[in-house]
């Protein structure tokens, strides 16, 4: 349902002048389309709207969602150096994803609620390749 969502008009109209991880990271906008597919389809779970570059991005990473294109990094993580740069993840990063799950939760009542998330390769492929990548020659 999360990828039925984006169907709906009521989600495109609400993103007309959002980026993708900017939808994510507003935890009202999160929320709403999170509840657009469930109250169309009154469907038994709802799946929480956030994409799995999110965590990159609240660990100060360079990430944006492109459309057509996919997640693209501003620099690429390819050395030690590069590993010794990263910032690190503060915890207090999260607090538009809690506040998003608690908006929602209070919405759902009883429906259950699904996260998703990127696996670690996943996340340290996309770090590696840099800008577009599509072959991803350089993941391990």
């Amino acid at each position: 349902m999360r990828q039925a969502g984006r169907s709906l008009p009521e989600y495109r109209r609400l993103r007309e002048n959002t980026t993708m991880l900017g939808a994510c990271l507003d935890p009202e906008m999160a929320s709403e389309i999170t509840m657009q597919p469930v109250r169309r389809h009154d469907v038994d779970a709802a799946i929480f709207f956030s994409d799995i570059v999110i965590p990159l991005r609240l660990a100060g990473i360079d990430v944006e969602i492109q459309p057509g294109v996919g997640p693209v990094l501003g620099s690429p993580v390819r050395t030690a150096a590069d590993v010794a740069k990263l910032p690190e993840l503060d915890e207090d990063a999260f607090a538009p994803i809690v506040e998003a799950v608690q908006l929602t939760t209070a919405q759902l009542g009883s429906t259950p609620l699904i996260g998703f998330a990127g696996a670690p390769f996943t996340l340290a492929a996309y770090m590696v390749e840099g800008p577009h990548g599509t072959t991803w020659g350089r993941a391990p």
